[in-house]
């Protein structure tokens, strides 16, 4: 079967700037039908990139994550319809306002043959405390330490009521280690060869070219779809989408909307899209300049044409966010709207501002983000503010958005998060109380607010500060908040997989036709 022509589509225009588009790949402009590996019940995954280490108490990306859940276990987890659910724990309750209590799954173990038992949790947990460990993870803030109570059951111990506590132990802070292995071989051993108790088994890691991982067949949940899982990092898209038609991996991921379409209609390739979690936002610096004026930064919010952005850049696979909270998390108030799109609105406010010839500034953005930052920039510009687009590869951007200079990604960047625990304090978690990593906004208000959501014991009190926090973000416009995408997979017909709203590679469901 002869594909669809894939010949240069017409460049999108907004604002009066033409926005790039990949080009085809050559490997793509053939016949060919994906016809499976070999029959050998391997399961082949790209991801953009390789993780940045095997440690999981030392990483905090979701790439990384990716991999590491399918050799570790958390104690809670996520299923398909987006459900906190029993993992190494099989249970969970507050005892007080500063103890949870989790009862643990008996008669698993790690891949090595040592035990999983309470000290394992006691010593996982603490690990990521401890200042040596020198963890990114920071959604254990509140925990002080870890209780055995007995060999199946611990107490975790926090300074305030962490309401989602369980929710936080489903991925990053969740990753259970072995203790005694750990003790035996070092961290950087333990980085070389990881040790879990998860679904697949590690095998080997060469970076730049793959990470084989094998079945764990004595697994508490059975035996996964797959016997093999092997992750490759394809950090072109071009590269990736060819590699899939040319039958070297069976599923992509973290596609773009242009990427993926440029493989619509071939032969025995499906592309499917999900619904996300994934939000992505404007970081404004209230703290100096012009952006310290509200009404600049409500010109911003109004200049944004958000549904013209997810209609031309995002091929309509995202959905506009009102003010940072996405839908399907605890907290998100649907009663909000979002700011109306008005040039002219955009082009007063500026002038009352004393800005009436409009403003020159920057936004700064990953090299991954530049088609939407250019977009952006276009929108920007047809309100007179004429924002230069400062593109930076992936490290250096992530390297200045983690470090301790707040002005190191200049006055405007852009950003996305997952709230991967599915409750709202994840999204603004970092960005809104004065005092947090990545905050340029300082409000008594939004401190309380965040305080409130973050501690209350009571379903209703937290979902009232939630409110209260997305109106006041809306009215004193610290951010711009743009949408969250889908989660867009091209995968071969000999794979079927439903992927966790949250975005996580969790691959023991996927189901290999050999």
């Amino acid at each position: 079967m002869t594909p669809p022509s894939l010949s240069r589509r017409r460049a999108l225009r907004l604002g009066g700037l033409a926005l790039p588009v990949i080009a085809a790949p050559t490997a793509l402009t053939g016949c060919g039908t994906a016809v499976g590996a070999g029959g050998d019940g391997t399961l082949r995954v790209a991801q953009p990139t390789d993780p940045t280490t095997l440690d999981p108490h030392k990483q905090g990306d979701m790439v990384s994550m990716n991999v590491l859940i399918n050799i570790f276990d958390t104690l809670t987890t996520r299923d398909v319809r987006g459900r906190l659910a029993a993992r190494l724990a099989t249970s969970w309750e507050p005892r007080s306002r500063t103890v949870w209590r989790f009862r643990l799954r008996r008669g698993v173990r790690f891949h090595n043959g040592e035990e999983f038992d309470a000290d394992a949790v006691k010593f996982s947990i603490e690990r990521v405390l401890d200042p040596k460990t020198r963890s990114p993870i920071v959604e254990l803030r509140y925990v002080t330490s870890v209780r055995v109570v007995d060999r199946h059951t611990v107490d975790v111990h926090t300074t305030l009521h962490d309401p989602i506590l369980p929710a936080k132990l489903s991925l990053f802070g969740g990753v259970i280690v072995p203790p005694k292995y750990l003790a035996d071989v070092g961290d950087a051993a333990f980085a070389k060869r990881p040790v879990g108790t998860g679904p697949f088994v590690f095998q080997s890691f060469r970076r730049d070219r793959e990470l084989r991982l094998r079945a764990n067949h004595r697994h508490f949940h059975g035996s996964p779809g797959a016997d093999r899982l092997v992750f490759r990092a394809l950090p072109n898209p071009a590269s990736a989408l060819a590699a899939l038609q040319s039958d070297e991996v069976d599923l992509v991921t973290g596609l773009t909307p242009d990427a993926a379409r440029q493989l619509s209609g071939y032969a025995g390739v499906e592309l499917e899209s999900h619904r996300g979690v994934r939000t992505a936002y404007l970081n404004l610096d209230t703290t100096s300049g012009p952006l310290r004026d509200r009404r600049v930064r409500q010109a911003l919010n109004h200049a944004v044409d958000v549904p013209l952005l997810i209609k031309a850049v995002l091929d309509g696979k995202a959905r506009e966010v009102p003010a940072m909270l996405p839908r399907g998390v605890v907290g998100f108030d649907g009663s909000i709207e979002p700011f109306r799109r008005s040039v002219r609105t955009a082009r007063r406010l500026l002038a009352e501002a004393g800005h009436p010839h409009g403003l020159t500034t920057t936004l700064a953005a990953s090299n991954d983000d530049a088609q939407v930052a250019e977009a952006i920039s276009g929108l920007l510009d047809r309100a007179g503010i004429r924002a230069r687009v400062d593109l930076l590869d992936p490290g250096t951007f992530s390297a200045r958005l983690t470090s301790d200079n707040r002005h190191a990604l200049g006055p405007i960047y852009l950003a996305a998060s997952t709230a991967w625990t599915l409750d709202g304090a994840s999204m603004v978690q970092s960005n809104v109380r004065h005092d947090r990593r990545q905050s340029r906004w300082v409000s008594k208000e939004a401190d309380r607010l965040i305080d409130a959501e973050e501690l209350s014991m009571d379903p209703e009190d937290r979902q009232r500060a939630f409110t209260a926090l997305q109106r006041l973000i809306k009215r004193e416009a610290p951010f711009v908040p743009l949408y969250q995408q889908d989660i867009i997979l091209a995968r071969t017909t000999r794979v079927r997989w439903t992927p966790v709203v949250n975005g996580s590679l969790a691959m023991e469901s996927a189901e290999v036709r050999t």
